[in-house]
């Protein structure tokens, strides 16, 4: 049956329920044209392509995981923010796998110009570090270091990459305990580092 209406956040609407249940990768104009009820050309009034169409489920992702997020870190700071930021991020990414999937890839600037999304998310993360003393660039690093830890942790579970017994959960809360201290006790950017030579170890 023909759907009537149709607008282009009921298109993207539908296309991010298809990611998520198929996967982004199985998201195409004509497969999301079918489940519709509709012809090719009927979408293309409200996407220009395919990339358009999945930049727009990653912006919609963007958009519901920072809501979620921010609903969850509010009135909360240190440890505290930290667990509740990482455990919204994680859930979302676990209920919604293909919108998740959409929010990695890779944007244009102009693409995201105008997301309220992308820009809330640098907004909370970077809330959420200064709590921790941290300013640029240590805001930066440590930024860097939440989502690659996320994604990577994140990316495994839904992959069925963690064989052992051990309850991922559990390893997901000490892995959160451990960024806390990494974050507590964020190393100096004063001291030397192990691949540079002491001022007092006779080199000159």
């Amino acid at each position: 049956m023909v759907r009537a209406g149709l607008t282009a956040a009921k298109v993207t609407a539908a296309a991010a329920d298809m990611a998520d249940e198929a996967g982004l990768d199985k998201v195409t104009v004509s497969a999301l044209a079918r489940r519709l009820g509709v012809k090719d050309a009927s979408l293309y009034s409200h996407v220009k392509n395919l990339r358009d169409l999945h930049v727009r489920i990653g912006l919609l992702g963007s958009e519901e995981m920072t809501d979620r997020i921010g609903a969850a870190v509010a009135g909360r700071a240190g440890k505290d923010a930290l667990v509740a930021f990482a455990d919204a991020y994680r859930q979302y990414a676990l209920d919604h796998p293909g919108r998740y999937a959409a929010t990695q890839m890779r944007f244009e600037p102009e693409e995201v110009a105008g997301s309220a999304g992308f820009r809330r998310s640098v907004e909370l993360t970077y809330g959420m570090l200064r709590a921790y003393d941290l300013a640029e660039p240590d805001l930066t690093d440590a930024g860097r270091l939440l989502r690659s830890t996320f994604h990577g942790y994140i990316h495994l579970e839904l992959g069925g990459g963690f064989g052992h017994s051990r309850d991922v959960g559990e390893s997901w809360a000490r892995s959160l305990d451990a960024l806390h201290q990494v974050l507590e006790n964020w190393p100096s950017r004063h001291e030397p580092s192990r691949h540079e030579p002491s001022r007092h170890d006779g080199s000159k």
